[in-house]
């Protein structure tokens, strides 16, 4: 069961898989589309599988802007918490390529990675637990 969910652009996949690559690297299972979402499969059962086993939701600002499928990612994360649903998932937005966070997360402190992708992954690595 995956611990860390990535939302990402697909214009970011490079960067976005790259995220995944170390954060898998550092022991956690991560889910990350391209590897979880194989030909023939229903995408919208597969991100739902995969946000219900997550702990972690990280949110990639993309300098592209948020997509729809973006949206609906963190959007349903954060209906579940209002919910209380009993279901946490926290939101660890970072920044990837760019952008600016939806006006109703800009209080959430974010891992910059654009201009320090190192230290950026540390202090995603350290929001982990």
């Amino acid at each position: 069961m995956p611990n860390v969910f990535i939302s990402h652009r697909k214009s970011d996949a490079q960067q976005a898989e790259q995220l995944a690559n170390e954060l898998r690297t550092a022991g956690h299972e991560v889910w990350f589309d391209e590897w979880k979402i194989d030909v023939g499969d229903s995408i919208v059962e597969r991100v739902d599988q995969g946000l219900e086993g997550s702990k972690y939701l990280v949110l990639c600002y993309s300098s592209s802007g948020m997509s729809p499928w973006v949206n609906r990612e963190w959007m349903s994360v954060l209906a579940r918490q209002l919910q209380l649903s009993g279901h946490q998932v926290k939101v660890l937005p970072i920044l990837l390529t760019g952008g600016e966070p939806p006006a109703i997360l800009a209080d959430i402190k974010y891992a910059d990675l654009v201009n320090d992708w190192s230290q950026g992954v540390s202090q995603l690595l350290r929001a982990i637990k």
